[in-house]
């Protein structure tokens, strides 16, 4: 049986990493917890979990990422980010391929909205790669979003069972996370010199809230479904006019 290593990055998340190492050690062989100094009790409960934990400077999530894949000591990663669990189907899968572990693997992944699955507004399946050997994958990316680069001869099998995410607690912290990572993006574009009309945001907003709230069938969601579209169309309107601001400002 192949062993596995789950590797989980943490910066204050006492309220989530209990549920995310519990789940973890059903499949794996060893949880590690590259934290970033937490200032809450992260690093306690994880400790008490199990788990080892490495505490460094945070890099950006890629290097950060790749940091654990090198402390990590079997050669297939399960990577999770602490506000996840892995759903009782999904346990049973990633158990069944362990026996004889030869690709990378997908997995579709359920966001969780004020404690509410969503299945639409574009938010579900989300397919992600989150179970690979870490020799021919590493994370790539320095703003925003990392991605995981496989090896073109690795071949990815996609499992049943989803990947919960408890991803939104409520519409402030909805609003706090779609401020900082506008911020990130807005950096993000502004390096790539990318040129941003001064309608850019506003044109944004409106085609992405008829994309997520009618299109991708948000209004389904009730009121879920209308703070994501919403939400999610304010993201892109901070984005671009954030990046508007920096590039009017740049000599």
């Amino acid at each position: 049986m192949t062993k596995i290593s789950a590797v989980i990055i943490t910066l204050n998340e006492e309220k989530n990493i209990e549920r995310c190492i519990n789940s973890a050690f059903k499949v794996c062989d060893e949880v590690v917890v590259i934290d970033s100094y937490s200032t809450d009790k992260t690093v306690e409960i994880s400790e008490k979990c199990g788990a080892k934990v490495v505490q460094q400077v945070w890099n950006g999530f890629a290097k950060t990422k790749n940091a654990g894949h090198q402390i990590a000591k079997h050669g297939f990663i399960l990577s999770l980010d602490a506000d996840e669990e892995l759903s009782p189907l999904l346990i049973k899968s990633i158990l069944k391929e362990k026996e004889n572990l030869k690709a990378a693997y997908s997995f579709n992944r359920l966001n969780f909205y004020r404690n509410i699955p969503v299945r639409r507004c574009g938010w579900y399946p989300d397919k992600k790669i989150r179970l690979f050997p870490k020799e021919l994958c590493s994370w790539q990316g320095d703003f925003v979003h990392e991605t995981l680069n496989v090896d073109p001869s690795l071949r990815i099998t996609h499992l049943k069972g989803d990947l919960y995410h408890y991803t939104i607690e409520n519409v402030q912290q909805h609003r706090s996370t779609i401020e900082k990572y506008a911020t990130l993006s807005a950096n993000e574009l502004v390096s790539k010199k990318k040129s941003i009309s001064i309608l850019k945001p506003y044109v944004s907003y409106l085609s992405m809230f008829v994309k997520k709230y009618f299109f991708q069938l948000g209004i389904v969601e009730g009121a879920n479904g209308l703070y994501i579209s919403h939400y999610s169309a304010l993201s892109r309107f901070l984005r671009y006019k954030k990046a508007w601001t920096l590039q009017k400002d740049t000599p």
